[in-house]
């Protein structure tokens, strides 16, 4: 999995043979910063996409095999053990619904590569088919939450941390209620600023973000953006939060210190993500934080102040570390493509019904 925040490409071994997911192997790796900049660029136009694009992905694809063999080794297991890789791409543009009502979304990616460097069958192609549907596309990850985290009798919500955060509701009767949604920025734009502010790639446990002091009139520009009051089914992408969008809204306080914008951006996504807690799981009395985010302590401090009545915690604390989430919602979701079975949430995605996703490129 690499996801919108752009820090390095995560994979997992997963085991679903037992009656709950065993992870065997996790392995990183992160992106070289040119590679960084052009999918980041990509995520705009610009000239030559086509072919800027084939490249990015195929350079992409090198990374996820590095990975593989990492997770290789650490287990000590074999290719011919493995029955599939998922492997999800890098999202670049997610425009669902637009234009023509059906609109798209694009994933960079080459599964024929990774098939061929790898040996083994490759399962990719996740969102469209849902979007085929009238579905979002995302997220997809409820249904895996569902299964990972939820306990029967009670209200859990699950937020992942990405460059762009999405909320799950896991309502107390597991099987017909389940909510999930895109809330808007994760660390995306507090990336984007840390990184442009200050050269470095992320604010390590939000303590810059601490540092400052959140300025009321720019959050309140922020939230003024038309995407946090549409309802649900939603999702969103870099399509729409990226550093365009946010020196659009700091074009009016250039006078503000630094270290106060990136208070004020850690304030918009804690915010952003409370509100979807309290007004679709008001009953929740956990919140369980995985993604990059999850290690953001000063995020997770601003999570708790907007939620007293809940408690905050890691996924860590629930059996899964944070950045091994999304790479195994990954292996889960391939692994129901094999079986050939629904994975997506009509609910979560607004599609026409449930679908079987992805496609497969055999080894």
């Amino acid at each position: 999995m690499s996801g919108t925040s752009l820090d390095g490409v995560d994979g997992v071994l997963a085991d679903f043979s037992g009656p709950r997911l065993r992870v065997l192997a996790h392995a990183s790796a992160p992106l070289s910063q040119p590679l960084t900049q052009e999918l980041l660029a990509l995520n705009t136009p610009g000239p030559n996409e086509l072919h800027r694009a084939a490249l990015a992905a195929n350079a992409l694809v090198r990374v996820y095999a590095n990975v593989l063999a990492q997770l290789l080794e650490q287990s000590g297991l074999d290719k011919g053990q493995v029955s599939a890789i998922g492997a999800h791409g890098q999202t670049v543009r997610h425009q669902p619904q637009a234009f023509d009502g059906i609109g798209y979304t694009l994933q960079l990616n080459n599964p024929a590569l990774l098939a061929e460097l790898s040996g083994i069958d490759v399962v990719a192609d996740f969102r469209s088919r849902d979007v085929a549907a009238g579905g979002q596309g995302a997220p997809l990850v409820p249904g895996f939450h569902q299964c990972v985290f939820g306990r029967p009798g009670e209200t859990i919500a699950v937020l992942n941390l990405g460059g762009i955060s999405n909320l799950t509701v896991l309502g107390p009767q597991l099987a017909h209620n389940v909510l999930g949604f895109d809330c808007g920025p994760g660390n995306a734009l507090i990336d984007a600023w840390c990184q442009q502010q200050r050269g470095q790639p992320f604010d390590a446990d939000g303590a810059w973000a601490a540092s400052g002091r959140v300025q009321a009139d720019l959050l309140a520009a922020l939230l003024n953006e038309p995407y946090f009051s549409q309802p649900a089914p939603k999702s969103t992408g870099r399509d729409l939060f990226n550093p365009s969008w946010l020196a659009g809204k700091l074009a009016a306080f250039t006078a503000m210190a630094a270290a106060d914008v990136q208070a004020t951006l850690t304030e918009l996504t804690a915010s952003v993500c409370a509100a979807g807690v309290k007004h679709h799981g008001p009953d929740s009395k956990t919140l369980i934080v995985c993604g990059g985010g999850a290690y953001n302590g000063h995020l997770m401090q601003r999570l708790q102040a907007h939620l007293p009545s809940l408690r905050v915690s890691s996924s860590q604390a629930h059996g899964l570390p944070p950045l091994q989430v999304e790479a195994a919602a990954f292996a889960w979701l391939a692994r129901k493509t094999v079986l050939r079975q629904t994975a997506s949430l009509q609910k979560v995605t607004g599609a026409r019904g449930a679908r079987v996703l992805g496609a497969i490129y055999p080894a």
